[in-house]
């Protein structure tokens, strides 16, 4: 059958709806010619996805929005002739190897996962040996001859909450009796948490204490063992902890393996 002109143009007018629509099929948009591939905007909601918004007709459009507004600005940005420019030149370098670095980062994560036996071995790494705990008070004075008298006067049954509230010039502690709660040994000054540690439960200091903070009075209330926290307080931690080591170990082995001159 011959096509009379009227159907040839007809047909052509057919065959170019259908390649345009193939084409927007490919693209959300066409911004002077220029199309938005589909796949960046499902890239895009991919992304806002995993940051924990939900996929919908809504955010589709707002995806479409600002594609095309960010379209309008580039080009008006190369219309410009910035991307010539040195320091644009080198802000895009830039941000490209940020993102590069950070891609081979996940990359590498990917294929060297910590595994769940090299975490158990870091917890028990991490919490071996028992911390050791002191509820201690303290006097702190000026003088060595301050602090030998209140010894004195503690030997003869004075309150020490009571001596600490009215002598003490520390004022972190001498408003609650010279309590300073329940700390760790490495918490304190060394000659301080020397003489504290030596001290058995409910021990009062024979002698001054001196540090750079003056002349210190300590009674040691009470002792405890410390357990470690379970594994699911720590986990991330220790991931986060072996990851790290994991991209130190794979940076100097490229770097060893790098020819630099």
């Amino acid at each position: 059958m011959t096509l009379t002109p009227i159907g040839k143009s007809l047909s052509a007018f057919l065959l170019t709806g259908l390649c345009l629509t193939a084409a927007q099929a490919q693209n959300i948009a066409v911004v002077n010619g220029r199309p938005i591939p589909k796949e960046r905007a499902d890239l895009f909601i991919k992304e806002l996805e995993r940051q924990g918004q939900q996929s919908s007709p809504e955010l589709a459009s707002l995806v479409r929005q600002e594609l095309v507004d960010r379209e309008v600005l580039l080009q008006e940005a190369e219309r410009r002739g910035l991307p010539a420019k040195a320091e644009t030149r080198f802000q895009i370098e830039t941000a490209r190897t940020q993102i590069l670095i950070q891609s081979l980062v996940q990359d590498e994560l990917s294929r060297n996962p910590v595994t769940d036996d090299e975490i158990s071995q870091e917890y028990k790494r991490m919490t071996a040996g028992q911390s050791t705990e002191y509820r201690a008070r303290h006097i702190l004075v000026e003088s060595q001859d301050q602090a030998r008298a209140i010894i004195g006067r503690l030997k003869k049954g004075e309150a020490f909450e009571q001596l600490a509230k009215q002598l003490s010039k520390d004022p972190g502690s001498a408003g609650n009796g010279g309590d300073l709660d329940w700390a760790s040994s490495d918490t304190f000054v060394e000659p301080f948490s020397k003489a504290m540690a030596s001290l058995k439960k409910g021990g009062l200091t024979t002698e001054p204490v001196q540090t750079q903070f003056g002349w210190h009075v300590i009674r040691l209330d009470d002792v405890r063992e410390t357990a470690p926290p379970p594994l699911a307080e720590v986990r991330t931690q220790i991931v986060e902890g072996l990851q790290r080591q994991k991209l130190s170990n794979f940076q100097q082995s490229l770097r060893g393996k790098a020819e630099i001159k």
